[in-house]
């Protein structure tokens, strides 16, 4: 797996695939977050470097980021990067791995919730708990988000996508794409209303499931 470079003296970690992607997800998920109030809470599991956050916050200034992840370089990484690129509505970035379950009982109740380029990297039974939890710690009226490469009827796309998932699968930890059916199933299953997949540049596909709100309060 292709892993972030240190580039920058102050500790700043640079995935070139952030920055190629970034502005497509930021104009994205601006439209999806378009009608939240202003001070919606929106938390990014698996922030990685912190080059989407910091994209993010500037494009919606309206909603507070909560960047999150598991490994401590990639948050000293989120905090130098924030430090660079000052934005006063992200917060300090919080450790959570996602894969596990019951997380959602200590990091629930956010309006948006934002997964990126994880799902494929890790085990079936890991990102169904990653997505299930998601699930739980949307808020009602609030929107789950999915971005990455997803097989589409059991099948990858391209010739670059089919040695990808090849070498994930030849690496083991039971990593490989997971088909985008199952995905919408599982977050249908958790109580979504899920949105017909949206293409993405570089064969990519995102995924939004809004947890509806059925005592009319958002």
């Amino acid at each position: 797996m292709t892993q972030p470079s240190p580039t920058f003296d102050d500790g700043r970690l640079n995935a070139p695939a952030a920055l190629r992607n970034r502005d497509a997800l930021a104009a994205a998920l601006t439209r999806i977050a378009a009608d939240l109030p202003a001070g919606a809470r929106a938390l990014e599991i698996a922030s990685g470097t912190g080059q989407h956050v910091i994209r993010f916050a500037q494009a919606m200034p309206n909603i507070l980021w909560q960047p999150s992840d598991p490994d401590p370089d990639r948050r000293a990484s989120i905090r130098a990067w924030v430090q660079a690129e000052p934005s006063p509505n992200i917060a300090p970035p919080i450790s959570l791995d996602a894969c596990t379950a019951g997380w959602a009982a200590e990091h629930g109740d956010y309006d948006l919730i934002f997964l990126a380029n994880l799902l494929h990297l890790v085990s079936e039974p890991a990102a169904r708990a990653c997505m299930v939890e998601i699930a739980r710690a949307v808020r009602p009226g609030g929107r789950a988000v999915a971005y990455g490469p997803f097989l589409r009827d059991g099948q990858t796309t391209s010739d670059g996508d089919a040695e990808f998932d090849a070498r994930l699968r030849a690496e083991g930890q039971e990593a490989g794409y997971k088909d985008v059916a199952w995905a919408c199933d599982i977050w249908r299953d958790a109580g979504l209303d899920v949105a017909a997949p949206a293409a993405m540049p570089a064969n990519n596909l995102l995924l939004c499931g809004v947890k509806p709100d059925l005592g009319g309060v958002t």
